[in-house]
């Protein structure tokens, strides 16, 4: 298992996108626009790698100078589970850490919250829907 940085428009990036479609959105029948990917050329992205086969990835995009927020956390059906979303994500709050972030938030499904809880996360705000299914904020001081 290789975690690494992935550089937007790379071959790398093609298989984070295409992992991210089929498991975040293609279940929801949502696709992503070419301004959505385009926006994300600023973004820190993150995949885990076995070889040259992408097995997970997410994302951190600057929210403020302090505030860093995790998304499209996404696994390989079959591998959930299996400890790759932790390691993403003990290697995102580094990478955020060593950045000078203090605080990483994210929108989490409400199907993922008992994992970002684990992980040290609290809600932090009510239910509600983003691409059609409900969420919640979560945060973490680094």
């Amino acid at each position: 298992m290789a975690l690494k940085l992935i550089d937007h428009g790379s071959k790398e990036y093609q298989q984070m996108v295409e992992l991210r479609y089929q498991i975040l959105r293609k279940p929801l029948g949502l696709s992503f626009t070419m301004e959505e990917l385009e926006k994300e050329k600023n973004d820190i992205l993150i995949g885990c790698f076995d070889e040259e086969k992408l097995e997970g990835c997410c994302m951190l995009m600057e929210e403020g100078e302090k505030t860093v927020r995790l998304r499209q956390m996404a696994v390989l059906s079959g591998l959930q589970g299996k400890g790759i979303g932790r390691v993403l994500m003990m290697f995102a709050e580094n990478i955020a850490r060593d950045r000078g972030y203090k605080r990483l938030t994210m929108h989490a499904r409400g199907t993922a919250v008992g994992f970002y809880e684990k992980q040290g996360y609290n809600i932090c705000s009510e239910e509600f829907f983003e691409v059609t299914i409900p969420h919640y904020v979560m945060e973490k001081q680094l």
